[in-house]
């Protein structure tokens, strides 16, 4: 089954969104802003990723910019901060077993798949 951390307002979003769903695999779409990860799932899906909280954020979010931005900030901080306002993890993010990518440019999504 593949899995695809979805924003539905992202063009991004919806273009890996319509690749997947053109394919033949079983689809889970997580709409992570309505239903937000705990720090145990964000955790286990950075592990996938194999990236760091930081590599994940979205830098240019104003509420990066307002609250966070120029401070020292732990990982656990970092995925503090993710629970608290998914809108600052970037996306989409698509996993299929154990691994998992964010889809950026959303051709990736191809040759992961």
């Amino acid at each position: 089954m593949i899995k695809i951390y979805h924003n539905p307002r992202c063009s991004k979003s919806r273009e890996v969104l319509n690749i997947l769903e053109s394919g033949e695999e079983p689809l889970e779409i997580i709409k992570y802003l309505d239903s937000p990860l705990n720090a145990d799932q964000l955790s286990e899906l950075l592990d996938k990723l194999e990236m760091r909280p930081k590599e994940l954020l979205r830098k240019n979010e104003p509420i990066w910019k307002e609250k966070y931005k120029g401070r020292e900030l732990s990982d656990k901080q970092i995925i503090a901060a993710m629970i608290e306002h998914p809108k600052l993890i970037e996306r989409p993010i698509v996993v299929k077993g154990n691994k998992a990518i964010v889809a950026r440019p959303t051709e990736r999504v191809l040759t992961f798949i």
